[in-house]
């Protein structure tokens, strides 16, 4: 058997899917519940979006894409930032990533050392 690395014995099982098993459940049961778990949302996705990955795959776009993400959707996220919230950024300014939890993980690798103290308020999301 392969010998695992010690820090997998501090890994712990999700609590937000936890949460959200629970909420899921409860849901099956008949009980109305707000699940503030998993950050899915409770509807199909849209078709229009469907339709947009459908010809994407068909365009060939089925490579890595650059790590801060494409320009294209950098460019669609500072208009909706500045025609929503009037606020202006460039693209070196944006970054696209896969999730909150990713996020929060490589900035906290970049800027922490260990024994650094942390402050997270509560609430909070795990």
């Amino acid at each position: 058997m392969v010998k695992l690395a010690q820090r997998i014995q501090k890994v712990k099982p999700s609590p937000t899917l936890a949460i959200d098993t629970k909420a899921k459940a409860m849901k099956a049961e008949g009980i109305d519940v707000v699940g503030f778990g998993a950050g899915e949302p409770d509807f199909d996705t849209p078709e229009h979006i469907k339709q947009a990955a459908i010809a994407a795959l068909k365009a060939g776009k089925t490579k890595y894409t650059p790590v801060g993400g494409v320009n294209e959707l950098k460019d669609a996220i500072i208009a909706k930032l500045k025609r929503d919230n009037n606020l202006s950024y460039t693209r070196d300014e944006v970054l696209v990533s896969c999730g909150g939890k990713h996020s929060l993980y490589n900035i906290a690798q970049v800027l922490l050392e260990a024994g650094d103290e942390v402050i997270i308020p509560a609430p909070y999301w795990v």
